[in-house]
C-alpha cells in the first residue's frame, strides 16, 4: 500500500504526493467531479507548486472515487458568461488550468477512471498522456447542453485523433468506451481499475529514469507547432534556460560586470 501524503489542503481537489508524483484529484464525487471555478481555482494553484517544487518529477490528474475522472463544468453553477463562483462571477478559468496543463515543464498524466465528460474530456485530452481504467467513458456534451470547445477540445483533439473523428465526437456527442478511446488514439493504455493507480504509478516512475531536461525540451517542442507564437516561447524560454547555463553565456555576464570586452571567440562554433 503506498503512502500518499498532504501536499496542501483544499476545499474541492485533494493534493497528494509519492515518490517524485504529485497527484491532484478532483474531490466532488457526489457530482461525478463536475468542476466549478473554486475547483478549477484550487487546480491551478496546486499545478503552479508542481511546476515551482523541484522534488516533484510527474503530475498526475484523476477523479475521486470510481465512477468518474470529472464530468465537466458544474451546469448547477452555470450563468450567463461561464460559470458563477462564491463571488458572483462568472469564469471560464478552466481555460487557465489547460494553458498550465500544456506549459508545465513536467509530464502530466490523466488517470481516467470513469466518466471523462465534456469539460473533463477536454482535460484529459491535454494532459500529456492518458491511462483508463476498462469503465472509463469518454464524449462531449457541448451542443447538446449549449456549451462548446473550440479551443484545445476540438483543434488539439483533432491532431489526436484526426479531422473526421474529432468532428464526429463534437458533432454527434456519442459516448466511447475505453477500448474505443484506445482504437482511435485517445488514450495510450487501458487496465482494469483496481490496476490504475499501479500502473499510473509505474509510468511516472519511469519517465523518472528518464533525464528530466530532455523530457521537459520535448514536451515544449512537440506544443510548438501547436500552440503558435505562444508555443514556440516556451520553447525558446527552455532554450534560453539552457544557454545561460553554458560558459560562454556566463563569459557574457561576467565580462559586463568586470567592464571588458567579452572573450566569445574562446568558446567553440559546432558545424
Amino acid at each position: 500500500m503506498r503512502e500518499w501524503t498532504t501536499i496542501k489542503e483544499y476545499e474541492d481537489i485533494l493534493f497528494d504526493f509519492y515518490n517524485g508524483i504529485a497527484r491532484i484529484t478532483i474531490n466532488r464525487e457526489r457530482y461525478r467531479n463536475a468542476f466549478t471555478p473554486t475547483t478549477t481555482t484550487e487546480m491551478s494553484d496546486a499545478l503552479y507548486i508542481c511546476r515551482e517544487r523541484p522534488d516533484i518529477n510527474v503530475i498526475v490528474l484523476t477523479g475521486a472515487g470510481d465512477t468518474a475522472f470529472c464530468a465537466g463544468g458544474d451546469m448547477n453553477v452555470k450563468g450567463h458568461g461561464g460559470y458563477i463562483g462564491k463571488d458572483g462571477v462568472a469564469r471560464l478559468n478552466v481555460l487557465d488550468v489547460q494553458k498550465q496543463i500544456r506549459s508545465i515543464p513536467k509530464p502530466v498524466i490523466a488517470a481516467v477512471n470513469g466518466f471523462a465528460i465534456g469539460g473533463g474530456h477536454v482535460l484529459h485530452v491535454v494532459c500529456d498522456l492518458t491511462i483508463a481504467s476498462e469503465n472509463a467513458i469518454f464524449g462531449q456534451t457541448g451542443p447538446r447542453v449549449g456549451s462548446f470547445d473550440a479551443g484545445f477540445g476540438s483543434s488539439y483533439l483533432a491532431r489526436i485523433v484526426g479531422q473526421k473523428k474529432a468532428r464526429e465526437i463534437w458533432f454527434l456527442c456519442r459516448k466511447y468506451n475505453a477500448q474505443e478511446a484506445l482504437d482511435m488514439g485517445l488514450v495510450n493504455k487501458v487496465v482494469p481499475l483496481d490496476k490504475l493507480e499501479d500502473e499510473y504509478v509505474g509510468w511516472a516512475e519511469e519517465m523518472m529514469l528518464l533525464s528530466p531536461l530532455a523530457l521537459r525540451m520535448i514536451k515544449a517542442g512537440l506544443n510548438a507547432e501547436l500552440d503558435g507564437q505562444a508555443g514556440i516561447q516556451e520553447l525558446a524560454g527552455d532554450a534560453t534556460m539552457l544557454y545561460y547555463m553554458t560558459d560562454e553565456a556566463q563569459e557574457g555576464g561576467k565580462a559586463f560586470l568586470e567592464k571588458r570586452r567579452p572573450r566569445f571567440e574562446d568558446y567553440p562554433k559546432f558545424p
